[in-house]
Order: C-alpha cells, then sequence, then structure tokens
C-alpha cells in the first residue's frame, strides 16, 4: 500500500475495515494480513456445508481462501464499504469489521513501513516495521480480546475528537 507513504493520514482504519466487512460476509476465520509492495494478502479459512456431504464430514469442510488485494482492488473494498454503511441497511455480523477497524486506527498512529497482521480466535500479534534513522526496527503487538473491547468500546470518544480537531 505504497500509495499511502508520505501522506498525512495512513487509511489503515479504513483498509482494515473494508476488508473486516468482506471477511464478516464470507465467514472467514483464522486471518492473516501481509503488506506488500503492490498491496496486500489476506487469507483465512472459511467453512462450507455440503447438504450431500458424507457423515463425517457433517460438520462442514474448511477451505483456505486467498485474496491479492492491489491498490485498485483495496480501493474498491473501500468505496464498497463505504457504500454499504450509507445504504442504510444494517450490516449483518460486523465482528471482523470492528476489530480490524480499531487495530487500523492505531496501526495508523503508528505509521509502519510494513504490516503483518495474524489472528486467531479473536487474538491479534502485528508486525510494524518501522524506518528511522539507525535503519529498519521491528515491533510486535499483541492485541487481546480485552484488548479489542477496550478500543472498541473507546472508538466513539475518539472519533468525536478526530470530528472536533478538523478544521471546518
Amino acid at each position: 500500500m505504497r500509495i499511502y507513504e508520505g501522506s498525512p493520514r495512513q487509511d489503515w482504519e479504513e483498509v482494515l475495515r473494508s476488508i473486516g466487512a468482506y471477511v464478516d460476509e464470507h465467514g472467514m476465520r483464522g486471518l492473516v494480513i501481509l503488506e506488500t509492495d503492490t498491496g496486500l494478502i489476506v487469507q483465512g479459512t472459511t467453512v462450507s456445508t455440503d447438504p450431500g456431504s458424507a457423515w463425517g464430514e457433517s460438520m462442514g469442510q474448511a477451505k483456505r481462501e486467498t485474496l491479492m488485494l492491489d491498490d485498485e482492488k483495496i480501493g474498491t473494498f473501500m468505496d464498497e464499504g463505504i457504500a454499504r454503511r450509507g445504504d442504510g441497511q444494517e450490516p449483518g455480523s460486523p465482528h471482523y469489521e470492528a476489530q480490524l477497524r480499531v487495530i487500523g486506527r492505531y496501526i495508523d498512529e503508528k505509521k509502519p513501513r510494513d504490516v503483518c497482521l495474524f489472528e486467531l480466535d479473536g487474538a491479534y500479534i502485528a508486525r510494524l516495521t518501522q524506518s528511522g534513522q539507525t535503519g529498519l526496527r521491528q515491533e510486535l503487538v499483541e492485541f487481546t480480546p480485552g484488548d479489542i473491547a477496550d478500543l472498541i468500546g473507546q472508538a466513539p470518544a475518539l472519533r468525536r475528537a478526530d470530528t472536533q480537531a478538523k478544521p471546518a
């Protein structure tokens, strides 16, 4: 997502929120999100149930889904997410959308050069690569389910503060 480098505000919050909406809609779990020079790789597991499956498959079959998102496709995801929120339809269950949005806000504040995000059962590990005068520095950040719940709880107040801080 190099188009965000050097901009006053990276927009990981909106990018991850849009990806979260897609993930929620498609029932993906166990996410890995990796930034590349040309966009993002998003991988997760979906479980499909086939009515004609054998007894041993009655719980469903796990399938890995991988999305290669270049900057154009990321822009499309963001546009679709904004349109979905603007049409007045209530999203089904914005589980990942809310979680990834608050993690995206955290990442925006850090302004990393590269991001790798790994999720399992509602807990996240982010590897953020920072550029500095001494070279590249990597930081691991853990978000427990409790941390995520706290960040989601703080989000409305942070949005109000952002709105009040913006010049008219």
